[in-house]
């Protein structure tokens, strides 16, 4: 369905999705046979030929390890707990995976702010891991490398990464092919010898006003959680690039709509005026607001199909907007017709797994209970049973 109703140009995969048990187990996508010139991640993931492959050490948003990074690991979640990845295994499955595109590794810890020391430690490490992989990457293919290596600018301020930074500049200009930015406003610290390389941003924006910033930045690659997260939450978008019509909006025109709000029972519209998505051409608000409801799959695989749908749009008219040299203007004038965030979240979305939220102490559910107590139903059992029925069973239990 994806395939056939969607234009995603990319696929971000994060290597601690498949490690699970390693180092003790190999993972199967470590040991998946594919010919010479085939990627054994992509053969694994099923992933056509066209698709731009990235891989990245870790899953995007991240979830805060309770692992600390070493001077040769850093912390990952797996499917079945914490544990921690070893540099040189990750530039192994690099070299064994064959990616298009693989993320060097940045030391800093995932929604923490680094200390003085934590700071100077961060670029000294980050240095050496990325020279190991630009190191391990062209041996491995006699000198060139089939995989383009994209080294992390860190989250922090410019400044203080200034000394790793020139170090990649006069050490590794010629072994790499782009930069992994993990917040778009660190983009000042490209040297401009190396600004012509793609910039491929990692940070997490919450709408696509945020997404238009970053391009406005000079991202060239964005990834968007965003997606999934408004999908889970039930919000189909409703936005648009440019804006075609202003009138009477004064940015309050909704970027998406929730649609497990009772208003949508019996609303037989599409979810997007002149949409041309799967989605939209064959289903009205009503139906997706009636699968939702019922908790169905089938939900969610609609509302992600119409979601990608309106983010190619976007992305193709952003794209054309800087191409003819109105983007500014545009964007400027998005900004003031639309809602700067989406709904609120009001439903409960598929069931969370493990690997998709940090454990804490004493928290509350975080999945409602999906059957009800065995006592309760006992009890419903004995106000259902007339008194000759309940005289018969006590009768054939004392007769054992």
């Amino acid at each position: 369905m994806m395939r056939d109703h969607s234009d995603i140009k990319g696929i971000y995969a994060s290597l601690e999705d498949f490690m699970e048990k390693a180092p003790l187990q190999t993972p199967p996508v470590l040991a998946c046979p594919a010919s010479e010139q085939q990627s054994p991640l992509r053969r694994f993931i099923a992933l056509p030929q066209n698709v731009l492959l990235i891989l990245g050490p870790r899953r995007h948003p991240p979830v805060p390890a309770r692992v600390a990074n070493t001077n040769t690991s850093i912390a990952i979640q797996t499917a079945v707990g914490f544990n921690t990845l070893e540099i040189k295994a990750y530039v192994e499955a690099a070299q064994t995976l064959e990616p298009d595109i693989v993320l060097g590794v940045a030391d800093f810890e995932f929604g923490k702010r680094p200390g003085v020391k934590r700071l100077e430690k961060m670029g000294d490490r980050s240095l050496d891991w990325i020279q190991e992989m630009a190191a391990g990457l062209t041996e491995a293919d006699e000198g060139r490398s089939r995989t383009a290596l994209f080294a992390p600018v860190l989250p922090i301020e410019p400044q203080m990464q200034s000394h790793y930074i020139c170090a990649i500049e006069e050490e590794l200009i010629e072994r790499i092919s782009g930069w992994a930015v993990h917040d778009a406003s660190s983009i000042v610290a490209i040297p401009e010898s190396m600004n012509h390389l793609p910039r491929l941003s990692l940070s997490a924006p919450e709408s696509p006003h945020s997404l238009l910033d970053q391009v406005a930045l000079g991202v060239d690659i964005c990834t968007i959680p965003f997606i999934g997260e408004a999908t889970d939450a039930g919000t189909a978008f409703t936005f648009g690039f440019p804006v075609a019509n202003l009138n009477g909006s004064n940015g309050e025109a909704p970027i998406g709509l929730d649609l497990w709000s009772p208003a949508y029972v019996s609303d037989l519209s599409p979810i997007k005026e002149g949409c041309s998505c799967y989605c939209c051409q064959n289903h009205h608000r009503a139906y997706l607001h009636h699968l939702l409801t019922c908790k169905e799959m089938l939900a969610w695989v609609l509302l992600q199909i119409h979601n990608h749908h309106v983010c190619d749009l976007f992305f193709a008219e952003v794209r054309r907007t800087i191409g003819e040299s109105g983007f500014n203007r545009e964007v400027d004038l998005f900004k003031s017709f639309y809602e700067p965030a989406f709904p609120p979240r009001t439903g409960s979305g598929p069931r969370i797994r493990g690997y998709q939220t940090k454990s804490g102490v004493n928290e509350p559910r975080k999945n409602p209970i999906a059957f009800r107590a065995l006592d309760d139903g006992k009890e419903k059992l004995v106000e259902t049973t007339s008194p000759s029925d309940y005289k018969e069973t006590e009768g054939i239990m004392n007769q054992g």
